[in-house]
């Protein structure tokens, strides 16, 4: 998808569903679309999640990043968290995970207090997912065979917020690699499968998760 594509909020793309389906606007669309609300405002909503925790300084093993804590109690620190991220897709949707990078090593295990781990604890169950878009995998697979342009929006819409989010993560992390399909990859894949078997591709994406 090109930088240069229009990018509609999120508010105007639903209008748009609205009047292309005379108001009857399909489940997965919907739900889809609240994920998307809910990942459009991750920095501002109170609730909390995996990428807002990894954005606090306070979980950070700060003897190994060179970290301080000035007057003013802002910490710094000398050497970015070095972290690798991975785009999933499963039954569930698609979710940004993150893994830390421990001696030149991405890792997927828990780790406490260990001096080598960028981060004080690492728990991957509760912390290496760091956001989720609900039921996007079955969406992606639905529209190809029936979307309109409202749909083409939202997928745009998603492509670039995530695309943001992780530039967001650069700019406080070493960010060594991004490991699997974009979402525009992702969707691009699934359309050119459309006459075969796109689910086939998306149980491949699923056992190569962790690859």
């Amino acid at each position: 998808m090109s930088a240069n594509a229009q990018v509609i909020p999120l508010k105007e793309i639903n209008a748009l569903k609205k009047k292309l389906n005379w108001g009857d606007i399909p489940a997965i669309y919907h739900m889809v679309s609240t994920s998307v609300g809910d990942l459009d405002a991750i920095l501002t909503h109170g609730f909390e999640s995996g990428y807002k925790s990894i954005l606090n300084k306070e979980t950070w093993n700060l003897p190994k990043l060179g970290g301080t804590r000035g007057e003013n109690g802002v910490i710094t620190v000398q050497y970015k968290p070095k972290i690798s991220l991975r785009h999933v897709y499963n039954e569930m949707g698609y979710e940004l995970h993150c893994y830390p990078m421990v001696n030149g090593e991405r890792l997927n295990k828990n780790l406490i207090d260990s001096p080598h781990c960028p981060f004080k604890r690492w728990i991957p169950e509760t912390m290496r997912r760091l956001f989720r878009v609900n039921a996007l995998t079955n969406y992606m697979m639905y529209m190809a065979e029936n979307g309109d342009d409202a749909d083409k929006h939202l997928i745009r819409h998603i492509y670039f917020r995530v695309e943001e989010l992780i530039d967001i993560l650069r700019e406080s992390f070493d960010v060594i690699d991004v490991r699997g399909y974009t979402i525009a990859e992702f969707y691009t894949e699934v359309k050119q499968r459309k006459d075969s078997n796109p689910a086939v591709f998306l149980a491949q994406q699923m056992n190569n998760e962790l690859d």
